[in-house]
């Protein structure tokens, strides 16, 4: 059995961390989804807007997804050193990707027409002119 280890932020889901986790599960047996906490996001990005427990419950509805876990941190080592999987999924995205001590790092495309953070902008300017009007 192959395990597969991803992860996302999955504020505001969309098509992208669906064709992104079924990208992963092709590849893998049994495909396992760190979510990561806002703390985590932090790091890199602002707060997401959904909160952690509902963006884990989310993202383990995702049919693709066999196990979601909290990812403590940015960087994924912590739970690749604790789940020891197959293969690691990492984003083209990333500037430096993680390297999985146990098996392979496969870099996945990165949809960057489907991203939360635009969302998030597109929905603050319509918003914004529809004050302004």
């Amino acid at each position: 059995m192959i395990i597969g280890y991803c992860y996302v932020v999955g504020d505001i889901l969309h098509f992208g961390h669906v064709q992104h986790l079924k990208n992963c599960k092709a590849l893998c047996d049994k495909l396992i989804c760190g979510v990561l906490t806002d703390q985590a996001t932090m790091e890199k990005k602002s707060r997401p807007i959904i909160p952690f427990k509902e963006r884990l419950e989310l993202v383990g509805e995702i049919k693709s997804v066999d196990a979601v876990v909290a990812q403590e941190t940015y960087s994924p080592a912590g739970n690749v050193e604790a789940i020891k999987p197959d293969i690691l999924f990492e984003s083209t995205s990333h500037k430096d990707p993680c390297k999985n001590p146990y098996g392979r790092t496969i870099l996945m495309p990165y949809f960057p027409l489907q991203s939360s953070s635009l969302i998030k902008t597109k929905v603050k300017n319509r918003w914004e002119a529809k004050i302004i009007d």
